[in-house]
């Protein structure tokens, strides 16, 4: 039992490392408390679901432009800083949400206005830390690093959420807000202990050159370039979260109750894939371990189509079919072959990258992270009309099969890609 549970190894033999899990734990808690406050925010004071929607996209373009940006800027200069910045700026943007709440002058701009500055921060901070996993610990220690990542940011999807509504409800949103500064001061505080991380190789000036640099090397380097056009194919076909409020509403019953059960079941696989994550230091044919997992999440989103198809139906204000249930455990199959595959994926870009291009292609990494599921969202948005909310999930989940295995016939060598010798 105790080699499935998740190795703990880089957490004992590193201690910056450990101090970054920490810090990146309390600021992911955070960050998901405060994605959930705004929502909550906004709606109370619009009353509308378009003024919510807006959120993701206020969210998603400064994630999109600055990711490659910022990947330009973590590879100029020391990772240390660029995260301690952009870390206290986050910070910052928490305190502006306290204010406006506390002072009750927040308005729908205020709130767009700080979350697209905290998402740009982001943008950058993310490329920044994932960039320096590498230089803090022995390279085949990456696997258990990545998976105690996953572990980290599946209980901040679980907890962040959870302790937002709490909070909301017993003491408004400026406490709320607060919540998340807390957490915030002592990542802060656990991030200043890192060691400084000069970059390394041929530095390069953060710009537009820098970019399309990196995106260049990305061009010429087939194994590194199919990790995101793997990941690509599981999120833009496959990804059901735009059909949970029909689910909830119209088939299966249970109204957003149900909805956001099955949203936690995604987060509760990638908790589950976490703490199992043990043999995964084990595995050495990762370019294998990669397609096995996106094709079980694409027939798991398949499976859950056939099941929400099945439901009866539900009328306005009924309560959930036992449907729930098989649906429920399809989407935490499907978040534990999600973490597997965000394991691996970012192992090989971590392991076959150089030093002085990791930051840069950590920034496209957070534009595919960020851009797949809302393409994904689209598409089958699109889909559940002439086909209907099980349809869509079920054409999706096929799709994403044959267009993973058909990536995998094209590229053979990311199906040989071997962990003792990674070629990028």
């Amino acid at each position: 039992m105790a080699r499935l549970l998740a190795d703990l190894t880089p957490l004992r033999e590193s201690v910056p490392f450990r101090r970054m899990w920490v810090g990146t734990s309390l600021s992911g808690i955070g960050t998901q408390l405060t994605n959930v406050a705004v929502a909550l925010q906004i709606f109370d004071l619009t009353q509308s679901n378009l003024a919510v929607g807006l959120v993701g996209l206020f969210a998603l373009v400064p994630l999109v432009v600055l990711g490659l940006y910022g990947g330009a800027v973590v590879d100029a200069y020391d990772r240390r800083a660029v995260v301690l910045v952009t870390q206290v700026g986050i910070f910052a943007v928490a305190c502006g949400f306290v204010v406006i709440s506390w002072l009750d002058v927040a308005s729908p701009g205020h709130l767009y206005a700080l979350v697209a500055v905290q998402s740009g921060l982001f943008a950058i901070n993310s490329p920044a830390r994932m960039a320096i996993i590498p230089r803090l610990i022995q390279p085949q220690l990456l696997p258990a690093a990545n998976a105690l990542s996953s572990l980290s940011f599946g209980v901040a999807m679980t907890i962040g959420p959870l302790l937002a509504g709490v909070v909301v409800a017993r003491v408004g949103y400026a406490w709320a807000y607060g919540v998340e500064a807390v957490l915030l001061v002592f990542a802060v505080t656990c991030l200043a202990g890192l060691p400084s991380l000069p970059p390394q190789g041929e530095v390069k000036k953060a710009g537009l050159a820098s970019v399309l640099e990196g995106l260049h090397y990305l061009g010429t380097r087939p194994n590194v370039r199919m990790t995101f056009l793997v990941d690509l194919s599981a999120m833009v076909f496959a990804m059901p979260r735009v059909l949970f409020p029909a689910i909830g509403m119209v088939l299966i019953g249970g109204g957003a109750t149900t909805a956001g059960i099955l949203v936690a079941g995604i987060a509760f696989g990638a908790v589950l894939g976490g703490l199992l994550s043990g043999p995964l230091g084990r595995v050495r044919w990762q370019g294998r371990a990669i397609v096995a997992a996106i094709v079980v999440w694409g027939l798991a989103v398949t499976a859950f189509g056939f099941v929400v198809a099945s439901a009866p139906g539900a009328g306005p204000g009924a309560p959930a079919h036992w449907t729930l249930w098989p649906a429920l455990a399809l989407m935490v199959v499907a978040g534990v072959a999600d973490t597997v595959s965000s394991v691996f994926r970012s192992t090989i870009l971590q392991a076959a990258t150089p030093d002085e291009m990791r930051g840069r292609l950590q920034g496209v990494f957070i534009v595919v992270v960020a851009g797949g599921p809302q393409l994904g969202t689209l598409l089958l948005g699109a889909l559940a009309g002439p086909l209907g909310v099980g349809g869509a999930a079920v054409a999706g989940g096929l799709a994403c099969v044959v267009v993973v295995l058909a990536l995998a016939s094209w590229q053979r060598g990311f199906v040989r890609y071997d962990a003792l010798d990674p070629t990028p």
